[in-house]
């Protein structure tokens, strides 16, 4: 069965062709052919391709929405003949990244007309994303409309969260009409990686305490006991927690109320302030791209240091938090775009760490490459620091053959 994964982000749309024929088949040496559309939304994206067959090749291509990116990667991949040994390249299901199920959707879920309508009422709750997730969907059902697809849900690790940590201190006849909680993001993410990192640590899970960080345009840090998450930096919606690229993460909820009363901002203009203009870009005034602000800041731009500051600091106050509510800490792993490839951002979150046991090495994590599970500190320190690359694709194609089968 040739599985087809798009695993959409705020401004990237990354996919991947498998071939899995039977249970035993591991996603990781059975992909025909991968890639990903980046700078989604601007005037001009790049698709990339790679596979063993064809070699890689970079386009530049319009894709001023997901759906367009989404068009871009089909008709390719129907274009051309990708093949395995085993099977040709056909697009026999697909396995779709969704950002949030909401208060009803915890397990990967077979799309039909009526889980899309169901789907657009979640809008409001992650307006980068759901949106732009349902119309590329239903772009996919064109061009391969016999294709079943499969819904794969980013809050669905966390419904392990304990009420202790997705209650909100509101009235509790509100928070049951609304469905007002914290849901948490990333799950595909945190659930492979903490996987892996307890892996490292020597089975079983039980007694493991862990901490992921999935650092990226989109940030999230999570507490997983015995294998289950039991807390996460984001909330309600995407917006809380770290701060992100374009968005602000915590914030005083009367700061949002001033801006509407005080400054005379509609709620959709502070909607799109706290989702679009905020985060590093915010505080920089330069860009989203950590690479670029480090250059800057080594430049002696302040605005770029204070926000590569900023952001480090939010983390380095999760994890400590996050080591409070484990009640002790056995490892922690970085990923994501920032955490598998800065290593000068890992080494600003682990320093104020200490105290709690991180100690990175710093030769070990400047020879990281983001390319392999990597350990960055010293076997002889009691908590182990690992980068190890997100594998939210693999993770995807197994739940969507799951189903299937």
């Amino acid at each position: 069965m040739n599985i087809l994964v798009l695993n959409p982000g705020s401004s990237t749309l990354k996919f991947c062709l498998y071939d899995l024929s039977g249970p035993s088949d591991d996603p990781a040496t059975n992909i025909l052919v991968s890639g990903s559309v980046g700078s989604v939304g601007a005037e001009y994206s790049e698709l990339k391709i790679e596979g063993k067959q064809i070699g890689r090749t970079t386009d530049t291509v319009v894709a001023k929405t997901m759906a367009q990116a989404t068009e871009h990667i089909i008709r390719r991949l129907l274009a051309k003949s990708f093949k395995s040994g085993r099977s040709t390249g056909t697009i026999a299901a697909v396995g779709f990244r969704v950002v949030h199920g909401g208060g009803r959707y915890f397990e990967p879920t077979l799309v039909s007309t009526n889980v899309l309508d169901e789907l657009r009422t979640f809008g409001d709750l992650a307006p980068l994303h759901i949106p732009a997730e349902v119309a590329a969907i239903e772009q996919i059902q064109l061009p391969v409309p016999k294709a079943p697809i499969v819904a794969v849900f980013d809050t669905a690790f966390h419904q392990t969260l304990p009420p202790i940590a997705y209650t909100y201190a509101l009235p509790v006849d509100l928070s049951e009409r609304y469905k007002l909680r914290r849901y948490g993001f990333h799950g595909i993410s945190h659930a492979y990686v903490s996987a892996r990192l307890i892996g490292h640590l020597g089975r079983p899970s039980s007694g493991k305490k862990v901490i992921t960080c999935h650092l990226g345009n989109g940030s999230s840090i999570c507490a997983v006991q015995d294998g289950k998450s039991i807390d996460i930096s984001m909330g309600f919606t995407p917006l809380e927690g770290l701060v992100m690229g374009t968005r602000s993460g915590d914030i005083d909820a009367g700061l949002v109320l001033y801006l509407i009363r005080a400054a005379g901002m509609a709620p959709d203009a502070v909607d799109e302030l706290l989702n679009e203009k905020s985060g590093m870009l915010g505080i920089s005034n330069i860009s989203t791209d950590v690479r670029i602000l480090e250059s800057a800041a080594i430049e002696g731009d302040e605005r770029a240091e204070l926000a590569l500051d900023v952001f480090a600091y939010r983390a380095s106050k999760y994890i400590a938090a996050f080591t409070a509510a484990l009640e002790g800490l056995d490892a922690i792993a970085f990923t994501g775009g920032i955490g598998e490839h800065s290593a000068s951002m890992r080494r600003k979150i682990c320093q104020r760490l200490r105290f709690v046991g991180l100690k990175i090495d710093d030769k070990l994590n400047e020879s990281a490459t983001g390319k392999a599970e990597t350990r960055i500190n010293s076997d002889k320190d009691p908590v182990q620091i690992w980068l190890i690359p997100t594998g939210e694709e693999q993770q995807i194609a197994l739940s969507t053959y799951r189903l299937l089968s």
